[in-house]
């Protein structure tokens, strides 16, 4: 692993004019079937904290700066093009992913544990990391580097955004036990703690403050670190008035996610996955 990470750091800091082409090819392969199998990540939890490793942003980009761009078209009708050194992940049933048929696609350099439901179309980028047992629902997106753990359920048309760059940026992260609710966007590095539930149409960003209603506290992403989401918080959409006096004489309001509880049995009896769909 060490090895791998210094030819990685070495190879993208030269002139990919440069460098030895074969040899980074051969590096890269062999990061590569790590990012697969989920033994190196974008980031992973280390004392309870969330820390980014920028060496696997280096060694994903190098894989964009090796690539050529190639055809890889279905046929005549349905026409593609993509850098070679990102072709779709190859799963096989021994892989235990439920790929239901309809246009979902995974980019090679994804990690999707045995257990995952994918229902179509969605989108899983490169760098991204699903754990065991998490539902994707129709339209959703994983964006590059983004970490999902285990037993979530992202709905339709959940957009989990993409943070590739700057490499040393946190990835979005929703830990274990989460549920994204319908048309929810998550972006900008955005932490959400396990537990939470996200209502439909919750919109999470780093500009975007949250307002905890059950403990008075407002929630912002700081210099030292991204927003993050409380465990167990439910979230909903919500607005809050434009304090100007243009704002007052239009009665214009902000958009503002707010707290309005923490999960309860009552809750995990309206978000508890039916065991059935697997």
């Amino acid at each position: 692993m060490n090895a791998t990470r210094e030819k990685i750091e070495n190879l993208y800091a030269q002139d990919v004019k440069k460098i030895d082409r074969t040899e980074a090819l051969k590096t890269f392969a062999e990061f590569k079937s790590l990012l697969n199998a989920g033994k190196v990540r974008a980031a992973e939890k280390v004392d309870g904290s969330w820390k980014v490793n920028p060496w696997v942003k280096k060694g994903i980009l190098l894989g964009f700066r090796l690539g050529s761009l190639s055809d890889v078209s279905i046929n005549e009708n349905f026409r593609y093009f993509d850098k070679d050194t990102y072709p779709l992940k190859k799963l096989t049933v021994e892989d235990n992913v439920r790929a239901v048929p309809g246009g979902t696609a995974i980019r090679d350099g994804a990690f999707v544990a045995p257990t995952v439901v994918i229902m179509p179309p969605a989108y899983i980028n490169v760098g991204a990391y699903v754990d065991e047992e998490t539902m994707i629902d129709s339209h959703a997106l994983v964006g590059s580097c983004a970490q999902i753990g285990k037993r979530v359920h992202l709905s339709a048309g959940a957009q989990i955004g993409g943070v590739l760059e700057p490499v040393g940026e946190m990835p979005v992260i929703i830990e274990d036990d989460v549920v994204v609710g319908g048309n929810c966007g998550v972006y900008e590095g955005t932490i959400v703690r396990r537990r939470a539930v996200l209502g439909a149409g919750v919109i999470l960003t780093g500009s975007t403050p949250v307002y905890d209603s059950v403990k008075h506290a407002i929630y912002r992403k700081s210099k030292d670190g991204p927003l993050e989401v409380p465990e167990g918080a439910v979230v909903v959409p919500g607005s809050r008035p434009l304090n100007s006096q243009f704002g007052a004489t239009h009665q214009l309001s902000l958009y503002a996610p707010i707290i309005v509880k923490y999960r309860d049995e009552k809750t995990d009896a309206a978000t508890a996955l039916e065991e059935s769909l697997r």
